[in-house]
């Protein structure tokens, strides 16, 4: 993981799909690590809607960078 004390996180590339809309009530986000090294990390995420329908399916890479 990430120690904030010494390193941050930027984003490198982010892809997301939205296959179906809210119109109205909360939806509700999952976050799932695919990849954690020590230099870039993938997420994917996943939003639901009020029903528990998948909302938005989203995937970020990210680059791990030392702090100076």
């Amino acid at each position: 993981m990430v120690d904030p004390k010494k390193q941050h996180c930027v984003g490198l590339e982010i892809n997301a799909n939205h296959l179906k809309s809210v119109r109205s009530g909360e939806v509700t986000g999952v976050c799932s690590p695919i990849h954690l090294g020590k230099k870039t990390q993938v997420w994917e995420i996943k939003i639901f809607t009020p029903d528990g329908e998948l909302s938005c399916i989203s995937r970020i890479t990210l680059a791990v960078i030392d702090k100076k």
